[in-house]
């Protein structure tokens, strides 16, 4: 096997729209060494110390060059940490990490709230429908438990904690690990804004539009759900446009 045969562009520069740029996350994902790298830490625990250099080289098959650039790439992006005199290890990719990425693209590349919301809204619409066809019993039952602890508060905090686990449940629901990780990796970011909405002044409204959820999903009614998310953030932009308007 002639793993140094395989190779990953660099990125072009900022605002250098090149094939190389398009295609290099692409790249990543066909790199058959990075590949196999990553398919032996999916069967670690994070915190786990990663084999010995030359152990890995004939496990995976790799030279020592190739393995050494590997591991530099998943180091620099967070899956990997080298301590000195200890050796390597695994600190896995988590939600969270991928959301201060977020943060850090928003700032370079001057990116607004209202574009990861609108990216929020795409991911809960599919999440709806996914669910509408397939969520079991037991996410049904996560679903209402949420909507009912909604109805049984009069208590913003509480029922903002409500509406987290809503939409938590619903992710869940929609049995997609992408979607999951997705939305917990978003979560974090409009957790701090939105929890500042006056939900006090709408709690019937907000009510109404999780019980709409609710009814389209446990209904198996995917067009009923995308309705039912539209209004849901429809209702959320009201919210932020108040607040904006109150913070003028």
């Amino acid at each position: 096997m002639n793993d140094d045969a395989v190779t990953v562009n660099a990125p072009a520069e900022p605002n250098e729209m090149t094939p190389d740029a398009s295609n290099f996350a692409a790249s990543l994902i066909n790199d058959g060494a990075l590949s196999s790298l990553v398919n032996l830490l999916l069967t670690m625990q994070p915190g786990q110390q990663l084999p010995s250099e030359r152990d890995l080289t004939q496990q995976l098959g790799l030279s020592r060059n190739t393995l050494r650039d590997r591991i530099a790439r998943l180091e620099s992006m967070g899956a990997l940490q080298r301590k000195e005199r200890l050796g390597t290890f695994y600190t896995g990719v988590q939600p969270k990490q991928t959301g201060d990425v977020l943060v850090l693209s928003m700032m370079f590349h001057q990116m607004t709230l209202d574009s990861l919301i609108s990216v929020r809204h795409a991911l809960e619409r599919q999440a709806a429908v996914e669910a509408a066809k397939t969520a079991t019993e037991e996410n049904l039952a996560a679903l209402a438990a949420s909507a009912a602890a909604m109805h049984s508060t009069t208590d913003g905090k509480a029922l903002f904690d409500a509406d987290i686990e809503f939409h938590r449940a619903l992710f869940a629901a929609s049995d997609s690990p992408a979607l999951v990780f997705f939305s917990q990796a978003l979560q974090p970011i409009l957790q701090g804004t939105l929890q500042h909405l006056s939900l006090a002044q709408d709690f019937e409204t907000m009510r109404s539009v999780h019980d709409s959820i609710l009814h389209s999903v446990t209904a198996g009614d995917t067009h009923g759900a995308t309705e039912a998310i539209d209004a849901h953030f429809a209702w959320l932009d009201v919210l932020r446009d108040r607040e904006s308007a109150a913070d003028a």
